[in-house]
């Protein structure tokens, strides 16, 4: 995957649309992104990931957080754009969040959606749309990609602080970060369904026991006491014989059965007769008892009526009175409402008059609506004086605002000339930086040529002496091998001579009497040989026929290891004499004979350019400040000559515009003078003249209401005197106290209702016959013949009962039986599932006796994954530490935590093995480096060999000394090797001078923005 372009609107701290080259960046292979804290540098990686993805880098997509600039103008939308290659195609994609924007119509703000668009370039067609559904780009991205949001953050955009606590974290944490990268779910769903089917399995085996156990139960029931003495219950699931036990004792219950059912027929027919005699006789007493009761009731009944009889007259008289007097209450209503709008009426007159002058407390309408039309006239009139009011004040802010602009003019023109005053002197120092700073690229060029061999010749005397170490261990290796093959060797031929001595005896073991001998032939064996002291049989000298071969292969393998370290050490050998020269394949003795210069002398020199090379460097790193300062400077003096032209042309206009104003301000004040009068203003005139206008309209308003609601009250007197009249009461106020709600009237008319109902209904019982000559008999007797008949009914259903159980006994019993048998049966194979599954998912989950380690499934693999990385990363992280640091992986248990994720760091110089969270701030740093180098080359294995072209890393070279950074710069620098191009995220200003190929990310105060260093 290779970057080309990215666009940058409205986005984190970029107020205006960016726009970054990764082109021109990419074609030195290094290139180093820089600018103040809080000046954007992250923002733009944030962008490339919210381009690709949608989403930028989890640790910053907080809850809340807005991606648009607080910097952008409102109609100015936000938007990331990335033209990118990625599987052989070049694409643009586009993206927009979720954002505020204006409203069309009306004002305020409506949210936009999010917004994505996918572009093709075809070199025929050119660009083509490809998809505007942000679920198909990001399916399309990630499949082409190769990799998650995560795995894109961790590979591309190596994050040193993750990776410095990977180094010091516990296996636990290790285990998350690399579940995460590598994507191993899917083994941990395998422990998890093995230990699903292995909890089914043993489910099923149980719930198998449990219905032979319940089976055993349900006969025992199905028994009941019969045979209890053989009853086979006691018994324990596994016993031998439980199911023949079962299935004889239900022999025995059908047989018991079958001999109760005659019985049982028999005691059914007589109690069936007892009970249809006492149901007759029970129902008989009921029915006598029940005329009995309703005869009585009538007679308690007819007493009660006749008790409440006054009280139902006086109900009557009263609703007939409450009738007569519901035709008044319309007239009531009528002067209770005119009295209470009078009153209203007479209250808001006294007030209204209280307001007014005491000369027309007493004012009558016509007078008073007269004064309000003569002061609304005075009130139109004014108009014209406000406007020359409004213009006398708009003249005196003009006024003042010239005064600002005329004290800024002056302090501009003094700014100027203080200014220009030394321009001079400034021009020519700007112009001798440039000189000096010219001379020290031209010098820094030629020291450049000569540090790089000097550096080789270094690096190669490094690994010449520490291959010599190497070449000593391998012969050593090699002896020790060849001897231990020569003893194998004897100690396998010994044991084949001792066997062959004894095989009369190992053939004679095969013997059978009747059957011939494979050597004679004959079918008797009179005397076959017996093994002697010491035999050895066909198993033992197989065994040290494979230690003999096992040694030869480890004798060839030192060997070959020998013949490959004498190749390396002589070609270092070569190259550390002359790092220009070929490496020529000298033997050992060659390169001892010869030892070439020393590491001490190769360092000093190397220091030595490495010094003046720096030295030279820094000074040249000037050139492009300088040249900018002096275009800064030319700039400033051309802006400000014209400032101080464009402060006098304006003062001139000033002057001119101010004598107008004046003289126009002059005319005003005398118009404004003879308006106003006493009041301090034209609007606070107008505004007395409105109140006294809505005072007079007031008044006027309330005597005519007062007069009005007067009248109507009269009227209403007049109605309710003639309706009390026609309605037979002598006065309204005798009408007013016989009134009654409608909820009362509806209380007493069903008190009448229900008194005549009651009476209808005495009657009606009275007049049954049935009832009298019931109550003319002795009492009934219900409880007694219940007695009888619930008796008979109990006798009649046990009966019932036993016949029903008898019955049912044998065929429950048989269908038991041969219900066990079948389960018996079906639980021979789920048994061996189960021990086949928890075998499996033993191994898995590491629980197992068979798992050595106690190892799960999911840290098995990532421990090999971690093996990996922590080999690719060994090949950078020697070449940073000079050779003295290797990260090797450890598959032990330390202390409560799993095994298969433990991780250290060999030393070279001391030959020892310790935890990396051991190393110093500047170890840390490049030993994450290479981690983060090494994880991102298996990952990109892992995703199926997608090439990434392009890689950034963010910060943490601050910790590192001058040849330390020297260092990790050469290994970055060798990822061109790959035509991979390299971005480093850092403040550090050494950098600057290191790496020439920059984007600068500018804060300013209207938002950030970048510039290409190229």
């Amino acid at each position: 995957m290779r970057l080309h372009r990215l666009s940058i609107t409205a986005f984190g701290p970029f107020g205006a649309t960016q726009e970054v080259d990764f082109d021109a960046l990419s074609s030195a292979g290094l290139f180093l992104l820089h600018g103040p804290t809080g000046a954007g540098k992250t923002s733009v990686l944030d962008a490339v990931c919210f381009a690709l993805y949608g989403a930028v880098p989890g640790a910053r997509q907080s809850p809340g957080a807005s991606l648009r600039s607080d910097h952008a103008p409102a109609d100015l939308p936000t938007e990331v754009q990335l033209e990118l290659t990625v599987g052989g195609r070049r694409l643009e994609v586009t993206r927009s969040p979720a954002q505020p924007r204006p409203k069309k119509r009306g004002d305020g703000f409506t949210m936009e959606k999010a917004q994505s668009r996918l572009r093709g370039h075809d070199p025929e067609r050119g660009w083509q749309a490809l998809s505007k559904s942000h679920q198909e780009i990001g399916e399309e991205l990630t499949q082409l990609i190769g990799m998650s949001r995560d795995q894109f953050c961790q590979v591309v955009l190596l994050p040193q602080g993750d990776f410095a606590r990977f180094l010091r974290a516990d296996a636990e944490a290790r285990g998350k970060l690399l579940g995460r990268l590598f994507d191993t779910r899917r083994f941990a769903a395998v422990e998890e369904r093995l230990a699903e089917l292995r909890r089914g399995a043993e489910a099923r085996v149980t719930a198998a026991d449990e219905r032979i156990l319940a089976l055993a139960q349900r006969i025992a029931q199905a028994a009941g006491p019969v045979g209890a003495e053989a009853t086979p219950i006691a018994a324990r699931p596994g016993e031998p014989g439980l199911a023949e036990a079962v299935l004889e004792w239900a022999a025995i219950a059908r047989s018991t059965a079958r001999e109760r059912l005659g019985i049982a027929h028999c005691v059914l027919t007589g109690a069936e007769g007892r009970q249809r005699a006492a149901r007759h006789a029970l129902d008989t007493e009921r029915e006598l008892a029940r005329l009995q009761q309703r005869y009585e009731e009538t007679v308690r009944r007819a007493t009660a009526l006749e008790e409440r009889r006054p009280e139902h007259d006086r109900c009557q008289g009263q609703l007939e009175r409450a009738r007569k007097a519901d035709r008044v209450a319309p007239a009531l209503e009528l002067r209770e409402e005119a009295e209470l709008a009078h009153r209203r009426a007479g209250d808001a007159l006294d007030r209204a008059r209280a307001q007014l002058p005491p000369d027309l407390a007493d004012a009558g309408p016509d007078r008073l609506t007269e004064l309000e039309r003569r002061y609304r006239q005075e009130l139109g009139g004014l108009e014209s004086a406000r406007r020359a009011e409004a213009r006398s004040a708009a003249i005196d802010e003009e006024r003042d605002r010239l005064e600002r602009e005329s004290r800024a003019d002056d302090a501009t023109v003094r700014d100027a000339d203080a200014w220009l005053a030394g321009w001079d002197a400034v021009h020519a120092g700007l112009r001798e930086r440039i000189a000096t700073a010219q001379e020290a690229a031209t010098r820094a060029e030629q020291l450049a040529g000569l540090l790089a061999p000097a550096r080789r010749r270094l690096e190669a005397a490094r690994r010449r002496d520490a291959l010599a170490d190497e070449v000593l261990a391998a012969r050593q290796t090699l002896a020790e091998a060849r001897e231990h093959a020569l003893d194998a060797h004897e100690t396998w031929l010994g044991l084949r001579e001792r066997r062959l001595r004894d095989i009369a005896a190992e053939l004679a073991a095969g013997l059978v009497d009747g059957a011939p001998c494979t050597v004679c032939g004959s079918a008797e064996h009179p005397a076959p040989a017996t093994e002697g002291d010491g035999h050895v049989d066909r198993a033992t000298e197989e065994r040290a026929l494979t230690a003999h071969r096992h040694a030869e292969d480890t004798r060839a393998r030192a060997e070959q290891a020998l013949g490959l370290v004498r190749e390396r050490h002589a070609a270092a050998h070569a190259e550390a004499r002359d790092a220009d020269g070929p490496a020529a394949a000298a033997g050992d003795d060659e390169a001892q004979g010869d030892p070439g210069p020393s590491v001490d002398e190769l360092r000093d020199t190397v220091d030595r350019l490495a010094a003046e090379h720096a030295e030279e460097h820094r000074l040249a790193a000037g050139t492009h400040a300088a040249r900018e300062a002096l275009d800064a400077a030319e700039r400033e003096h051309l802006g400000r000559l014209e400032l101080r032209q464009e402060a006098e042309r304006r003062a001139a206009a000033r002057t001119s515009r101010r004598e107008a104003l004046d003289r126009e301000q002059a005319v005003l004040r005398d118009e404004l003078a003879m308006v106003r009068g006493e009041s301090g203003s034209v609007a606070a005139y107008a505004e007395r003249l409105t109140r006294r206008v809505a005072l007079l309209a007031e008044a006027a308003d309330a005597v005519r209401a007062e007069q009005e609601t007067g009248r109507r009250r009269k009227e209403a007197d007049g109605r309710l005197s003639d309706a009390a009249f026609r309605a037979g009461f002598d006065t309204p106020e005798a009408a007013a106290a016989t009134l009654l709600d409608a909820a009362a009237q509806r209380d007493l008319q069903h008190r009448v209702d229900a008194w005549q109902a009651e009476a209808a209904a005495v009657a009606d019982r009275r007049a049954e016959r049935d009832a009298r000559e019931a109550a003319e008999q002795p009492p009934a007797q219900p409880t007694s013949a219940q007695g009888e008949f619930e008796t008979a009914e109990w006798l009649s259903r046990e009966a019932s009962s036993a016949l029903a159980a008898a019955d049912q006994r044998c065929g429950e019993l048989a269908r038991l039986s041969g219900e066990a048998a079948d389960e018996v049966r079906r639980l021979g194979p789920v048994r061996q599932e189960y021990e086949r599954i928890a075998r499996l998912a033993g191994l898995a989950a590491g629980t197992s006796a068979d798992n050595e380690r106690k190892m799960r499934l999911e840290a098995y693999v990532l421990a090999a994954r971690l093996e990996q990385v922590a080999s690719a990363a060994t090949a950078r992280l020697r070449r940073m530490s000079s050779g003295r640091y290797t990260l090797v992986h450890s598959d032990a248990r330390t202390g409560g935590r799993r095994a298969g994720l433990g991780l250290h760091v060999v030393d070279a110089w001391t030959g020892s093995e310790r935890d990396t969270a051991t190393l110093s701030g500047g170890e840390t740093f490049f030993a994450s480096l290479a981690l983060a180098l090494g994880l991102a080359d298996v990952v990109t294995e892992e995703a199926g060999g997608v090439r990434l072209d392009t890689l950034f890393i963010d910060e943490g070279f601050g910790s590192l000394d001058d040849q330390t950074l020297d260092e990790v710069l050469d290994v970055l620098d060798s990822l061109r090797e790959r035509d991979r191009s390299v971005g480093i995220v850092s403040h550090v200003a050494d950098l600057r001078r290191r790496i020439p190929v920059r984007l600068e990310v500018v804060k300013e105060r209207q938002g950030s923005s970048v510039r290409h260093r190229l």
